[in-house]
Order: structure tokens, then sequence, then C-alpha cells
């Protein structure tokens, strides 16, 4: 027994060994250490070429919505609808606790612009920002390629945010304190949005948030894009792109690459949050300088060790919500 004890130890101190030897691995990348958790999700999430279908759509939303968290139970959550140019859209309400009025975020989902139309999947998100910023946030779904490419998203989108500006005092909330917020595809579209706000009057913004935005359309603006094309977290860009930009002239517009605009002046003040590890984190952080070059208030916090989403990385997750958080509040104080 002492000598079947004995070795029994002697593999769990293998082992353990071993294990520390692969996280060590998984860390210590080329371009510097990832995050343990972070180093997990790469290494343990879907790989291969990425298959645009509705059977991928559904494993795609599956597989993240693990990351989302439980709705806050005290937060209201009712599901609606907003006319789009092509047809009626999904629309999520979420109202945190209180007489209000309180003041709104419209909210756009990532997904690389063809997955995360199940705006439940986001439920945990949106309620915990609904209630920490004491607003109410609507959440904006949009048609999604490749079934409908560019520029169905955008046009969607803008509707759903004049959609929820002129129906906010509904849900006890108050659009003249209204903040735009999205990350990945859903920053690309709140970066578009927010221009076409500024160019076609309205409705008027006090913020955007946009986190790990595509604002590029593929262009080649930065080390970063090269760097984690593949194995670090979002791999498939190309393929998403040719989804959702299939004319290769829509590419250098402005409603598809944000970071394109002739202008940058009078946009709202920004929050663009990044992460080391990701593919759009130089474009994303380019944004961020010709906002200031235009004179518009730009915080920028680029997450060390991190990948696309912040996922695995439960520490910078909580930290770039807590950020977006007390910059939603600072704006809409002011108002």
């Amino acid at each position: 027994m002492r000598r079947a004890a004995k070795i029994l130890g002697i593999l769990a101190v293998a082992l353990l060994g071993l294990g520390a030897v692969q996280a060590f691995r998984w860390t210590h990348t080329p371009h510097g250490r990832m995050d343990l958790g972070a180093a997990l999700v790469v290494h343990t999430m879907p790989s291969g070429q990425a298959e645009l279908t509705p059977e991928a759509r559904r494993s795609a939303n599956a597989w993240v919505q693990r990351f989302m968290g439980e709705a806050e139970p005290s937060v209201e959550i009712r599901g609606l609808g907003y006319p789009g140019p092509a047809g009626e859209q999904p629309l999520r309400i979420y109202t945190p606790p209180g007489e209000g009025p309180f003041p709104v975020v419209a909210w756009i989902h990532g997904g690389g612009f063809w997955m995360g139309e199940e705006l439940a999947m986001w439920d945990g998100t949106c309620s915990r920002l609904a209630l920490e910023v004491g607003a109410v946030v609507a959440s904006i779904g949009y048609r999604l390629a490749p079934e409908h490419p560019f520029p169905a998203a955008v046009e969607d989108s803008f509707a759903g945010l004049r959609f929820v500006a002129a129906h906010a005092g509904e849900w006890r909330g108050d659009a003249s304190r209204l903040a735009v917020m999205g990350g990945s595809a859903g920053g690309n579209l709140a970066a578009v949005i927010s221009q076409r706000a500024r160019d076609e009057g309205g409705p008027a913004l006090a913020y955007q948030v946009l986190v790990v935005p595509s604002v590029a359309a593929g262009a080649d603006v930065g080390e970063s894009r090269r760097s984690f094309a593949a194995g670090y977290g979002l791999d498939g860009i190309p393929e998403m792109l040719a989804a959702y930009l299939p004319n290769p002239a829509d590419r250098v517009r402005a409603w598809a690459a944000p970071l394109l605009a002739e202008r940058f002046e009078g946009l709202p003040p920004a929050l663009i949050l990044t992460a080391e590890f990701d593919p759009l984190r130089d474009e994303g952080e380019l944004y961020a300088e010709r906002l200031r070059a235009a004179g518009v208030e730009v915080t920028v916090q680029r997450f060390a060790g991190a990948i696309h989403g912040f996922l695995g990385s439960s520490e910078d997750s909580a930290a770039s919500e807590a950020l977006a958080v007390t910059k939603l509040r600072e704006a809409f104080a002011s108002r």
C-alpha cells in the first residue's frame, strides 16, 4: 500500500509538473506573456477555417454565451422590436430598478457581423450595465452576413438608434442623455452610427464606448493584424470580412471602415478599450488618435496579456466594464 501511495504521489507531482510546463508554453508567446485564462481559451476554443453557416452560427452563439454571465434579477428585461429598413428587427430593453427617468445606452452586439443575433445571450452583460450605470440599456439587433451583407447592419443599427431615442420615455428613459456602446463588430457599428448621427441630424450623443472595435475593414494599419492573425483567439477575420463586404469597393467606405472618415470633429467623447493580443488592437488605437487629433476627448485603455473580448481574463473583463461604467456615469452626470 505504501509503495502504491508513493507511486501515486510521484505521478501526481509529475502531472503537476507537466501542467506547469504546458501552462508556461501557452502563456509565453513570441510577442509577450499572455494571461493564463486567455491562453486556456485560445487552446480550447473551436478552430479551423471559419464556415459561416447557420449551424456554425448556433454553435458560435452557444460558445460565446458561456462567458456572458447571468442576468441581474433586479433589472427588468423585455423583448420588443423596431422597424428596420427591411422589416422589424429585435430590440431588448433593460431597465434598472427605480422610477427614472434614466439615461440611455444603445448597445450593439458583436459577432463578426455574422453571429450574436440571439439577443438574450447578452443578458448578463446588458443587465449589469443597466444596473451599474443606472441606465436603460437598449440592445439593438440587426441583419447579419452573409445573408444580408453591408450596408444592412449599418442601416438597421442607425434605424434602431433613432427608434430608441424616439421611444426612450416609454421605458423610463431620457433620450437627452444618450450614449452608444458596442464591442468588436458592434464597436464598428457604434462608431459608424455616431458619425451618421453627427452628419444626419441626430440623435445627439453624450458618449461612445468602443470595445475592441473593428474600424479598418481589413486594411493593414498596424502590426497587430499581422502578428495575431491566427492562434490568438480571433481567427477567420478574412472570411468574416468577405461575408460582410463581398464588394471590395465597399471596404474603403466610411460606413464600413469608420477609420477612413473624412473628418472626426464633432463626434462624441469616447472610451476605446483594446487588448494586447487582439488583431484589432492597432486599428482601435489609431481610431483614438484620429479622434484626439480632431479635438475629441478620448480615453484609451489597452489590457496587457488579454485577447479579443478579454475572454478568459476575468479581472480584465471586470476592469473594462468598470471603466465603461465610470465613463458613462461621468458623461451622463454632465448633462
